[in-house]
């Protein structure tokens, strides 16, 4: 049986993620390589949403199994009501605060 070790990086790994943008919306989105994606999400080739709302920040980051699992969970939080959405941004399963220092000239 494979052992499940800590992730250390999010390169490769995939994440679903939520960027708040400049009018107080929530994106949410999935990816395999988050530092990248959130490069292109900040100048402005990341997405037709995120294009006319910049600045978007980071304010979710939550990692998932493997592709399918990340593709599920990305509709499961999209389908959430916005007092939902920010109560799992305060919730436990955010893991962004653990990778700041990874990300720190990204966020």
């Amino acid at each position: 049986m494979a052992e499940n070790k800590p992730v250390t990086t999010l390169k490769g790994q995939p994440v679903v993620y939520m960027l708040r943008c400049r009018d107080d919306s929530l994106y949410t989105g999935w990816t395999n390589d988050f530092a990248q994606r959130l490069a292109a999400h900040a100048s402005g080739k990341g997405g037709k949403y995120t294009r006319s709302r910049l600045p978007v920040k980071p304010v979710y980051l939550e990692i998932a199994a493997d592709r399918s699992a990340a593709l599920r969970r990305e509709a499961a939080i999209k389908r959430m009501a916005p007092a939902a959405k920010r109560a799992l941004i305060s919730s436990g399963s955010n893991v962004l605060d653990s990778f700041r220092s990874a990300l720190n000239d990204l966020i």
